[in-house]
């Protein structure tokens, strides 16, 4: 099996996903991949978009604007018609689950250079837009357990996770991006994109829009679950609707050194799992166990975990069960440039997302560790976790 190396990723900032103060309400989606794929395409002058051997591109919900959007992305970012696409959902997995096939790909010879994406926008392609769900589900799972706010709920219930720990988690995941972003520490990753500002005006968004500079305590304790009577899961502690793409550029090794390109990471291995779609949340759980079983690593091998905040609620259980960290804020090396409680979590794009800040994350704050992971959850039970390896 051949090695595929990661040469680069980028994304684009992270967007609220709302029609009137979004800074890219005026961006469809395939624009937003568009930008990334530019990017990735400009930073990258070695490779001519004709020898890219295929994208994968990932998005949550594939309709509307977003149907087949890895195809019409491309063709409608004028680049050559002969580099063949794939568009893949696996809910919120699906950008990594883009990386783990385009690696897989080159690793077995099948293909020398990929680009492995994903992007999704909440606002103009809403969550559960366009779904037909089978009526024979309902004979197996109660309809509102599926929803992801009752299914957080459930997984701080079940997980005995308190209020006070949720909401202390999301102010620490604010107040670390806040600090990675004043220290320029997002910037090898962010493609600058044009927006609006909330008056409507032309901006250039370099910044992360969802990031909250202060937060009051006292204020987020008194905010009322809109899942749950009584519930604990709020807004303050839940991802917000993001709106946002990102882009990796995988090569197998032996054409990185022919090119004379540099690189410091590679695919390590990765793993898909399933769980309960009722707590959909605890999904890396299993996900990570299972990687760990298969490589025979565990826990004390890794350096930073990349580990996306759907809900407070579910972060902590997957914390507290793998034991990945302390058992609450602050983290040591989960998260250390925050998470998507903060930065935004536009499904598809996510699994890509974590996989690029890893790789940075790895490179400026823990350059000596040997591995680095990221895992996600997604919507109905879906998961996944992906290692990253230094080169030797």
């Amino acid at each position: 099996m051949r090695e595929c190396v990661f040469i680069d990723g980028v994304r684009t900032p992270n967007g609220r996903a709302h029609r009137e103060k979004g800074w890219f309400r005026n961006l469809r989606p395939d624009e937003l991949l568009t930008e990334v794929l530019s990017g990735l395409l400009k930073r990258n002058p070695k490779i001519k978009p004709e020898d890219v051997d295929a994208l994968f591109c990932g998005t949550a919900n594939p309709s509307g604007m977003q149907a087949d959007i890895g195809r019409l992305g491309w063709l409608a970012s004028g680049l050559p018609d002969c580099v063949p696409t794939n568009t893949l959902t696996n809910q919120c997995p699906s950008g990594m689950s883009c990386t783990m096939h385009g690696a897989r790909a080159i690793m077995t010879g099948e293909a020398d250079i990929i680009i492995a994406c994903g992007v999704e926008d909440m606002e103009k392609v809403p969550m559960g837009a366009n779904y037909n769900f089978p009526p024979r589900l309902l004979k197996f799972y109660n309809g509102a357990d599926l929803l992801m706010g009752a299914t957080a709920e459930k997984v701080a219930e079940q997980w005995k996770i308190a209020r006070v720990d949720m909401d202390n988690m999301a102010a620490w995941s604010n107040k670390k991006a806040a600090a990675a972003r004043d220290a320029g520490k997002f910037k090898n990753e962010i493609i600058p994109v044009k927006g609006l500002d909330d008056d409507g005006k032309e901006k250039l968004i370099e910044h992360d829009q969802w990031i909250r500079d202060k937060i009051d305590m006292a204020k987020m304790a008194t905010m009322q679950s809109t899942f749950k009577p009584g519930g604990n899961v709020t807004a303050a502690n839940s991802s917000p609707l993001t709106q946002g793409a990102a882009a990796l550029l995988l090569m197998s090794r032996e054409k990185a050194d022919q090119l004379g390109l540099s690189y410091t990471y590679k695919y390590g291995f990765g793993v898909l799992a399933g769980c309960d779609p009722t707590v959909m949340g605890i999904g890396p759980i299993p996900a990570m166990k299972k990687l760990f079983q298969k490589t025979g690593l565990s826990p004390k091998d890794i350096g930073p975990i990349e580990l996306n905040e759907a809900f407070a609620s579910q972060s902590l259980a997957c914390i507290r069960d793998l034991k990945l960290d302390n058992e609450n804020a602050p983290f040591n090396r989960v998260n250390v440039w925050g998470g998507a409680l903060a930065l935004g979590h536009p499904l598809g794009q996510s699994g890509a997302r974590i996989i690029v800040t890893l790789l940075n994350v790895l490179k400026t704050d823990f350059p000596e560790a040997k591995y680095g992971v990221a895992s996600l959850c997604g919507a109905f039970g879906n998961a996944g976790a992906l290692l990253v390896e230094k080169v030797s």
